[in-house]
This record gives C-alpha cells, sequence and structure tokens, in this order.
C-alpha cells in the first residue's frame, strides 16, 4: 500500500473529513487531496509531521514499515477503533418491575 492511500485509511479509521485531518496535523486541505488523489506522494518530512501528531503517533510503525507491535501501541488503521468512541450508554429492551 502506498503511503498516499495509508493516510488516508488512517483518515477514515479516525472519522475524520480532510479539513479536520488538516487542521489536527498543519497540512494544506488541497496537499492532502492530492495525496489521497494519488496525484502525488508525500516525502519523509510531511510524514514525519503526521505520525509526530498524538493522535496519529499509534500508526507510526505501520505508515513507515506495515508492521504493527500493539504491545508498543503501534497499531494499522484496521485494529483501531473506527471513528470517535461513543459516549452513550447502551440500554436493555429488558422491562423490569
Amino acid at each position: 500500500m502506498k503511503i498516499s492511500q495509508k493516510l488516508r485509511a488512517i483518515r477514515k479509521a479516525e472519522g475524520l473529513t480532510q479539513a479536520k485531518f488538516c487542521e489536527l496535523t498543519g497540512l494544506a486541505i488541497s496537499t492532502l487531496k492530492n495525496y489521497e488523489g494519488e496525484h502525488r506522494e508525500p516525502g519523509i518530512q510531511i510524514v514525519t509531521q503526521i505520525v509526530n501528531t498524538p493522535l496519529f503517533k499509534k500508526y507510526t510503525l505501520w505508515i513507515m514499515t506495515d508492521d504493527t507491535a500493539p504491545q508498543a501501541g503501534q497499531v494499522a488503521p484496521a485494529f483501531a477503533h473506527i471513528g470517535r468512541e461513543s459516549i452513550e450508554s447502551v440500554h436493555s429492551e429488558k422491562q423490569t418491575g
């Protein structure tokens, strides 16, 4: 998988829009669109900028080497939660009383 494809996978796994991803990483939205559209591949400076963003540190090993180390907190998007965690409780349909 190309790094540009990995960036999109990470963004989608985190449930972020392109605008929010750019806000978090400091990338220009046009730059991200070029990467996700596979018109360009990001260089090491851009990749470093992205993986140094606190929310994306957990993907550093995967984005650089295709490996994961869950015991060290290094995951691939498929192993991460999808989108924001729910804060609502699950209610039972069970009637009591």
